[in-house]
């Protein structure tokens, strides 16, 4: 079955430290039901030089986070939505269930 979720969709988290946050979905790691999601969960790692950055230092970058934890948002009432799908021609769309529109990025 596909998955509600995809890359380039808008979120926002529902739960968690982050909640109330929005942003587009970077990438999804289907194995591990984890999506890195932009602006949202910003952790500091230290790294060690190299040619791309000399000095080293730390570097800010977004962490995963679950997908039960993050929700579509609806187009028309900028809500958190459910995603159902729906047949358009010969493809199937992602629609926010409460509104009927699409999703999709």
């Amino acid at each position: 079955m596909a998955s509600k979720l995809k890359r380039g969709m808008t979120v926002t988290v529902i739960s968690g430290d982050h909640s109330g946050a929005s942003g587009k979905i970077l990438r999804i790691d289907k194995a591990s039901g984890r999506a890195i999601v932009e602006g949202v969960n910003v952790i500091k790692r230290a790294t060690r030089p190299s040619q791309q950055n000399p000095g080293g230092g730390f570097v800010e970058r977004e962490a995963t986070i679950h997908v039960s934890n993050i929700a579509a948002i609806d187009p028309d009432s900028k809500a958190p939505a459910r995603v159902g799908f729906d047949k358009s021609g010969d493809r199937k769309i992602r629609v926010a269930r409460g509104s009927g529109k699409s999703v999709e990025a």
